[in-house]
């Protein structure tokens, strides 16, 4: 290759690694703050439940926060603001079933390719993306539990759907649930049953609870007192039926007894999905402090991880480009 060639090439390459470094360096965090806007959220937020937490995390400049509903064009999670969007957090509830599967299959490949992560707060519990963050962890957790082996056929997996939005009883089989057949002591077929995103019992009685941080060490909870109360809420209580998480950062108790793991992290992919359950839209809950914190502190840990993931694309990028380079010097070489 002429020399002067091989010089237009390594200023390319130059300029690409310059351009990359500008785009990365000391971005903002994107967050997109989607909320169904339920009417019942006026009888504790004069502007929507969704804005009340987008107009506080735009108080912090290392963010860059806009709101999204149900009622905007392609309901809010068109390709430009998915694509726009470092942490999605999300609130639904009696809407939950306007949002398609095949629209929150968009969220969930976005997140296991590290390009978004969620946070699902309260009553999201039943929203689509959620679920479907939670089937497909269970589908990437069965593959682990039951690898194939080298000698017989592939592991065949059913995965079972439940059967609607219904809370299960406190004596049912806890989702996700497994029952694997074995031939020739080697297990070859399992039925999955997919978690029903769901609990026996809640109580919308505005009575408080209490958050117990189980993790004081996490970014998370930085900040955060090791007990605190959640002044007026809504009771959920265990067993959660979603697949094992990979930290259960907030158990929060009530006085008659019930309990719930009220801020729960799953890796997916390379991105995350955390749930923090307080939130009913009756209760100011987003005006609390401590609850403040603990969306701040998981917006920001949720976007370092997601930077984290395209700072590493943009690296390995003029690697990839030097080698496509080394290819055709080679061959202009052989010509």
């Amino acid at each position: 290759m002429p020399r002067f060639k091989l010089l237009s090439w390594v200023l390319v390459l130059f300029v690409v690694i310059s351009t990359l470094r500008q785009e990365t360096k000391g971005a903002p965090i994107r967050v997109v703050v989607w909320d169904e806007q339920q009417p019942r959220q006026a009888e504790a937020y004069d502007n929507f439940l969704g804005n009340e937490i987008a107009d506080y995390l735009k108080q912090f400049a290392d963010l860059s926060v806009v709101s999204k509903r149900l009622d905007d064009p392609e309901k809010g999670i068109d390709k430009a603001t998915l694509g726009a969007c470092d942490v999605l957090i999300w609130w639904g509830h009696a809407r939950n079933g306007e949002v398609s599967i095949d629209e929150s299959k968009q969220i969930v490949r976005r997140i296991k390719e590290g390009k978004l992560s969620m946070i699902a707060l309260h009553s999201a519990h039943w929203a689509m993306p959620f679920m479907e963050a939670m089937n497909e962890r269970t589908r990437m957790d069965a593959a682990r539990k039951y690898p194939n082996s080298p000698d017989f056929p592939r592991v065949r997996f059913d995965f079972v759907p439940p059967p609607g939005r219904f809370p299960p009883a406190h004596e049912s089989i806890q989702t996700p649930a497994y029952y694997a057949w074995k031939r020739r002591g080697v297990v070859q077929h399992v039925r999955v049953d997919l978690p029903n995103c769901c609990f026996p019992d809640y109580r919308p009685d505005g009575k408080p609870g209490t958050l117990h941080t189980m993790l004081p060490d996490h970014p998370i909870a930085a900040g955060l007192p090791l007990h605190f109360p959640v002044h007026q809420t809504e009771m959920y209580n265990e067993p959660f039926h979603v697949p094992d998480p990979d930290a259960v950062l907030f158990k929060e108790t009530w006085e008659a007894g019930e309990w719930f793991r009220s801020g729960a992290v799953w890796e997916l992919g390379k991105g995350k999905v955390f749930y923090f359950r307080p939130g009913h839209e009756q209760s100011p809950v987003y005006k609390q402090k401590e609850v403040q914190q603990i969306i701040l502190n998981t917006v920001r840990w949720l976007g370092d991880s997601i930077q984290k993931v395209a700072d590493s694309a943009h690296k390995q990028a003029p690697k990839d480009q030097s080698r496509r380079l080394g290819v055709n010097v080679r061959s202009q070489k052989a010509d």
